[in-house]
């Protein structure tokens, strides 16, 4: 980490299971994960200094604005110091190190970050329309674009320049099911073999069905401490875990406006400064819980990360190489395909799931032994992206 940078730990943590229907409150939604959060980490409420929300659709599905002081007059949180983080589908992670940095710096020994979106709140065509806001609306939205006319358009590039066969992208989306069919709160709770795959209808040829993740609700929130907080925290006979890397980067959101549309350099730079403030190496990495929003895009991201050479990111999706006893396990409850992805929670998600793991809290979902976890949120086509690196402090 950055000289004169304090450690940072996690110590409390609550989801609320995705759901596909309803039409939650934003302001009760959060408050319960928060306060259910603060119980998990045996602190008293009053020791909070800050709250830090991830969320990107509120004002347009919801009409409701300032969801950090809503979640915090919902969960009791007297004056807190209190706002939104908005980074499109990279909400919660922007959140989440809005609280890392708050505490890292040393202005606060206890820091909450909190994910929340109400998506099943309107029907799915406006769901659609609001979710490209997120691109370049002049050169993309306003011109008929939406994020799976964009991510169609990808895969199609990618299986033209790599000549990839139809059925290549299903593990991806096979080994995300059969996480999520033991998730208690995930909201596909069902297997999914490849011939349901390749049977599945065409959203925007050639994306199916099955390389889309759902439109959904959901909350979840993450307590950030410092090592005294953390210590404290032992009693409760849980191991450290520590954020030993945290780092942002950006692209233009306009894939025209890209050199190499197949090429994410925002994954590249926020993965390469985040383990290198880790100190560690890609070898190190127990689990990586990548931004699975689309097949294409969990392909893509595993060769912007490092994992993968160009064009061999689909090839990497075996049971050998992305299963739980896999050499780089992915999607360990679901991810974004199965889990759910309620966009501005989905960062915070990945933290809470990262963080069982570690504790080794999994069930039948464990990755054995895990004690590094790579975590990484994307908002955009990679137009923003954020990178953390736990670790678990025996």
């Amino acid at each position: 980490m950055a000289t004169g940078m304090k450690s940072v730990y996690l110590i409390g943590s609550a989801q609320s299971p995705v759901a596909s229907k309803g039409e939650p409150h934003l302001g009760q939604l959060g408050a319960e994960v928060v306060r259910s959060a603060m119980i998990d980490a045996a602190i008293d409420p009053d020791r909070a200094e800050s709250l830090h929300v991830g969320n990107m659709l509120s004002g347009a599905l919801s009409n409701q604005l300032q969801l950090g002081s809503l979640i915090a007059d919902y969960a009791n949180l007297q004056n807190i110091e209190a706002h939104t983080c908005e980074a499109a589908c990279a909400s919660g992670a922007v959140a989440a190190r809005a609280a890392f940095l708050r505490v890292s710096a040393g202005s606060s020994d206890v820091a909450v970050a909190c994910g929340v979106e109400a998506m099943t709140v309107a029907p799915n065509a406006q769901v659609t329309r609001a979710l490209a806001a997120a691109t370049d609306w002049k050169l993309e939205g306003e011109q008929g674009e939406t994020f799976v006319s964009i991510n169609a358009n990808l895969m199609r590039m990618y299986r033209q320049k790599y000549n990839i066969d139809d059925g290549a992208f299903a593990t991806f989306s096979v080994n995300a099911h059969r996480n999520a069919s033991t998730n208690p709160n995930a909201v596909l709770r069902k297997g999914l073999d490849l011939e349901q795959y390749l049977s599945s209808r065409r959203v925007v040829d050639p994306l199916r069905l099955y390389d889309i993740s759902p439109i959904c609700s959901g909350a979840a929130a993450i307590v950030f401490g410092s090592e005294s907080v953390a210590r404290d925290a032992l009693r409760n006979g849980r191991p450290l875990i520590r954020v030993i890397g945290s780092a942002t980067a950006t692209d233009a959101p306009a894939l025209k406006r890209r050199a190499d549309p197949l090429r994410l350099r925002a994954i590249e730079v926020s993965v390469s400064k985040a383990l290198k403030q880790a100190n560690v190496d890609r070898r190190d990495i127990d689990l990586f819980e990548l931004h699975d929003a689309y097949t294409i895009m969990a392909a893509l991201t595993l060769e912007a990360a490092g994992f993968a050479e160009p064009g061999a990111g689909v090839h990497f999706a075996s049971d050998e190489e992305i299963g739980l006893s896999g050499k780089l396990p992915i999607s360990t409850f679901g991810g974004l395909k199965a889990r759910g992805h309620p966009i501005g929670a989905t960062g915070i998600y990945q933290f809470v799931e990262a963080m069982q793991q570690l504790a080794w809290r999994s069930g039948p979902n464990q990755v054995p032994g895990a004690t590094i976890a790579l975590l990484q949120n994307i908002g955009g086509i990679a137009a923003t992206v954020t990178t953390h690196v736990l670790r678990r402090e025996d």
